[in-house]
């Protein structure tokens, strides 16, 4: 069970956005990342995870274009 300052709960809709209190503040959360039948009042649990396959695959591919852009100085 979360403790009580990690409980995430959403306050309300505005749009696409969902509005989330946690500990002392306020923050706006894509609508479209949350499951679908979620309601107002609901506490969440947020887990996040890194990729860290995608992040090198990122890297990768900005240092290409770096490389693309900067080759003929």
């Amino acid at each position: 069970m979360p403790k009580k300052n990690e409980i995430c709960v959403i306050d309300r809709f505005e749009g696409d956005w969902a509005v989330i209190e946690w500990k002392d503040k306020i923050f706006n959360f894509p609508r479209e990342l949350l499951p679908k039948k979620v309601n107002e009042g609901d506490v969440l649990i947020f887990n996040v995870d890194v990729d860290k396959s995608e992040t090198e695959k990122r890297k990768k591919a900005i240092e290409d274009l770096a490389k693309d852009l900067f080759k003929d100085e």
